[in-house]
């Protein structure tokens, strides 16, 4: 094998297009940032935030930025379960946009408006739990103020001050909802206090439940906005990453469970029980609330048995001209930077795909992936392998961004790739690098998982790869390969070609996570 300890490296993702979009019915639509992405920096300025993305100190794609990732990704094993939502246009009425930041834990925020007269809190987007929580009527909360937020200083929701909050009692029907969150009671008369555990390491949020009236805004424009009652915490009492970085303005689960916030909006009515995701080519993304999806989109049904949780059967996974052979169950997690797969599938997946590549692979500790390529001398090309997923029922799931590459730190040139992928001990996530590129619709009503190409900004236009897939194969067992063609530039005095996207564009295609609550929660 090769290997390349001598020569510095950046590792940059491969560019591509990323699709989704709405349709059927009212949707509550959210857009999404990358923390790394212009539009991020500029909000966070705007905020007052520090800079999410420090170039000087940790480079777009550098081999740092690509291990912060994994240190998350890795955490996340701890946990199991999330994802996101949609159906006719609805967001939050503070703003459609939500933005990751850095320095607060990693996690994706949005502006949440709440309450009579309306406060509104930077909250976390978490697909990997069930709960909305505010920091509220504090007994141990976050500081209001912290050099990690900049010039922001947070609100405190206090029920007193909301004329239309009032208490859930033990009595309520809303307490005593079966949920994975742990309510408990005194007696009829009193409050229905809450606590919830995340994976962090005492980590936790513990109140009572009340209810008052949520804002979000109807429509592609924005213009209408809705009020409607729904059920959160009043987080009196906070402990571990909520005390310092993570979420210190509150949290909002969007899982399966009964107090989550899609599932309390479809059961009044005002969306679908559905949503999808899509994050576009430049770092920004869309969240909506009842998206049911399209009828052409591809379907698989979603396994939950004793665990809400969106996960798929896979039959075996399709390389090339080779299929794998072992089945498999995996969790399909926008909050997860990389795929992860359990050992033997992990193996079958990177043999059978080392095997269709001409490139030589490099040995290097220093590198985040075990499966890494080095190109030759005046490469400019690159021919892979296409890779599907086969689901349950014979739906090919495309992976349209499984390689990284890896480019000089001096010159900015391609040296070679990476198969993005990590190994676990018994765990399968498909993460966001293989959802990049698909708009993926969570169906609860079906039951199923749907996805199709779509452009995220456009609910009609379909998007294309710059993968040119000719030739595919009428059989699923049998593909051909996918020339890969850089839009590029040669450097002066060099035969090497370097993509001409920003950073930001190119490492937003792949790595807009929904949330980075693994690593934390």
């Amino acid at each position: 094998m090769a290997s390349l300890t001598s020569l510095p490296f950046l590792l940059l993702l491969f560019t591509a297009v990323t699709a989704f979009t709405l349709t059927a019915g009212d949707t509550f639509r959210v857009d999404l940032h990358h923390r790394y992405s212009d539009k991020v920096r500029q909000w966070a300025e705007s905020k007052g935030l520090p800079a999410t993305w420090h170039p000087e100190k940790a480079p777009v794609g550098s081999v740092e930025y690509y291990k912060d990732l994994i240190m998350h990704d890795r955490a996340l094993l701890s946990r199991r379960g999330r994802s996101l939502a949609a159906t006719d246009v609805y967001t939050f009425a503070a703003g459609n946009e939500t933005v990751r930041v850095g320095t607060l834990g990693n996690l994706h925020y949005a502006l949440v408006t709440v309450g009579t007269p309306n406060q509104t809190f930077l909250v976390a987007m978490d697909t990997g739990s069930d709960l909305f929580w505010l920091p509220c009527n504090c007994k141990q909360c976050a500081p209001l103020t912290s050099p990690l937020y900049g010039n922001l200083e947070f609100s405190i929701f206090k029920t007193n001050e909301s004329s239309t909050s009032k208490a859930i009692s033990c009595g309520s029907s809303q307490c005593n909802v079966p949920t994975s969150v742990h309510a408990a009671c005194t007696g009829t008369g009193s409050d229905c206090t809450y606590t919830i555990n995340y994976a962090s390491v005492n980590t936790s949020s513990s109140g009572f439940l009340v209810e008052d009236v949520l804002y979000l805004a109807k429509g592609d424009t924005g213009a209408d906005i809705v009020q409607t009652p729904i059920v959160f915490g009043c987080g009196e009492v906070q402990t571990g990453s909520f005390l310092k970085s993570g979420a210190p303005n509150g949290l909002m689960g969007l899982g399966m469970d009964n107090l989550s916030v899609p599932t309390m909006l479809a059961k009044k009515g005002l969306t679908s029980d559905s949503f999808s995701m899509c994050f576009g080519a430049d770092g920004s993304g869309r969240l909506n609330f009842g998206d049911k999806g399209s009828p052409d989109q591809s379907e698989t049904p979603l396994i939950v048995d004793n665990y809400p949780f969106y996960n798929i059967s896979l039959e075996r996974m399709v390389i090339g001209n080779s299929s794998t052979k072992s089945s498999f169950t995996a969790l399909v997690d926008s909050g997860t930077s990389f795929t992860i797969l359990a050992k033997q599938i992990y193996q079958e997946l990177t043999t059978t795909f080392t095997e269709q590549v001409t490139e030589t692979q490099i040995s290097d500790a220093n590198l985040p992936f075990e499966f890494c390529y080095q190109f030759s001398s005046g490469q400019t090309k690159v021919v892979l392998p296409i890779v599907n997923l086969t689901t349950k029922g014979g739906s090919q799931f495309p992976v349209v961004h499984p390689i990284v590459y890896l480019v000089s730190e001096t010159s900015q040139a391609p040296i070679g790739y990476c198969l993005a992928v990590l190994p676990s001990t018994n765990i399968n996530i498909i993460g966001q690098n293989f959802l990049t590129g698909l708009r993926i619709v969570f169906d609860r009503e079906k039951m199923v998982l749907g996805w199709k190409k779509f452009d995220c900004y456009n609910s009609e236009t379909s998007t294309g790869s710059p993968i040119d897939k000719k030739a595919s194969a009428p059989s699923p067992g049998a593909q051909a390969p996918s020339t890969l063609f850089p839009e590029a530039t040669q450097l002066p005095g060099r035969k090497s070609w370097a993509p001409v996207l920003s950073p930001s564009t190119i490492l937003s295609t792949a790595f807009s996570v929904f949330l980075m609550v693994f690593g934390m929660f």
